[in-house]
């Protein structure tokens, strides 16, 4: 059955009216509704999926010795997941839709089988205002782990333009050393909206993000889009130097991050075949499959279970079932909300922790790339780590029965 055909007219009319809304808007773009016609059926919680969906590039630098190659592997890595996160939701471009924003406590939880083992992911909204998503992501085999969290601040002016807030830290074993892991401090790019004017908008990446370890290896990303003159969308140009030694370039990667890439040695301006020393094009290295239980086996709080309605109103086309089916969820969480705050609690986040005082990560490796010492906090409600200890309790509790998610499912989503 295909879905519906939205009214051309009407459409172009919404849209017309939803861009004169932005262009007055003062503050956080996150509060106007958007059209219809361009609501995703996806959470944000989802996206944290985004950073693994190759597992054997996330777990190759643990089977690299030198420290120079295994920061260069991690930015191959973090390179290959920008399509993913950025694009892989409108490949045609012009199709991106506005994702479900999470309610606090929801999860999404996954795992990757394929030849780098059992990756595990964990992806939990840790607050609401305001919002953001941490998550967790483990490769079994060898330990090599990303934790992060972020959050979005949108504005307008001439476009929607979003910065991330927020950081991920990835840690990868030495190979050359029993117990020994590299860490390394990655920052997130900001982004902005094209082709808003023709009601067809995508992502493009702009400024600068950033890697540094604990080695003493920094990788910087400029990223650039087509211009009026000339240039390619989704562009990028990256360098890896010894941390302080910016013109002293190891390594670097240039290229689209939507398509392929070239890996050369030495600085840009030497670049020839001669300094190939890899590439990567994602149309010859297709996404692993990420696997997520059946959606009446998912805990009352997994997004896809808990957005199921909404999800069948967004494909059906009916707006007014959608609205009264997230206002169901909307309304029960505030009565959620105002019962802890009636009882002095807050909701016990499932697998994440804010920690109550300094990070040792950020002390020593923030400075590096401009982040703050507290890791933003005060803009995400916390700084945020995965708990070891609340992912055990999480799995040594005893599977829900139907009739029980049913009572929790009316109790926290009003279902």
């Amino acid at each position: 059955m295909s879905e519906p055909v939205p009214n051309a007219q009407a459409t172009g009319s919404s849209w017309s009216a939803f861009l004169k809304s932005i262009a007055s808007f003062n503050g956080d773009l996150s509060s106007l509704t958007a059209p219809p016609f361009i609501l995703s059926s996806t959470s944000l919680t989802e996206f944290s999926s985004y950073w693994c969906e190759h597992p054997s590039v996330f777990a190759a630098p643990a089977r690299e010795p030198d420290p120079a190659k295994r920061a260069l592997l991690v930015l191959k890595w973090f390179l290959t997941t920008l399509k993913q996160q950025y694009a892989s939701r409108s490949e045609q471009y012009g199709n991106e839709k506005k994702p479900l924003n999470p309610f606090l406590g929801e999860l999404f939880l996954g795992k990757w089988e394929d030849d780098a083992g059992t990756t595990v992911l964990i992806s939990e909204q840790v607050n609401h205002h305001p919002p953001a998503t941490a998550y967790s992501i483990t490769n079994e085999s060898t330990k090599v782990h990303l934790e992060g969290y972020n959050a979005q601040k949108a504005t307008f002016s001439k476009t929607i333009n979003i910065k991330q807030i927020g950081h991920a830290v990835l840690t990868v074993p030495d190979p050359t050393q029993d117990g020994a892991f590299d860490t390394f401090l990655i920052t997130l790019p900001s982004l902005h909206v094209e082709g808003l004017i023709f009601g067809a908008p995508f992502i493009e990446l702009d400024s600068a993000s950033y890697i540094t370890s604990s080695t003493g290896y920094t990788a910087k990303i400029d990223y650039s889009g087509k211009g009026w003159i000339g240039g390619k969308k989704n562009s990028f140009t990256a360098t890896l130097y010894p941390t302080g030694q910016e013109k002293d370039v190891i390594y670097n990667c240039s290229g689209q991050w939507t398509k392929a890439f070239e890996i050369h040695s030495g600085p840009v301006k030497y670049n020839s075949s001669k300094t190939l020393i890899g590439s990567w094009d994602p149309a010859e290295t297709p996404a692993s499959g990420l696997i997520v239980a059946p959606v009446e086996k998912q805990h009352p709080l997994e997004s896809r279970r808990a957005w199921a309605n909404v999800a069948v109103g967004i494909a059906k086309g009916d707006m007014d079932y959608v609205g009264r089916e997230k206002a169901k969820i909307e309304q029960a969480q505030r009565a959620m909300r105002k019962q802890e705050q009636s009882e002095g609690r807050e909701w016990e986040r499932r697998y994440f922790t804010a920690l109550p005082g300094p990070d040792a990560i950020l002390e020593e490796l923030a400075p590096v790339v401009g982040l703050s010492a507290n890791g933003d906090a005060d803009k995400t409600g916390g700084l945020w780590r995965f708990d070891v200890a609340k992912e055990a309790k999480a799995k040594a509790q005893k599977e829900l029965t139907e009739d029980e998610k049913a009572d929790l499912a009316s109790k926290l989503l009003g279902q």
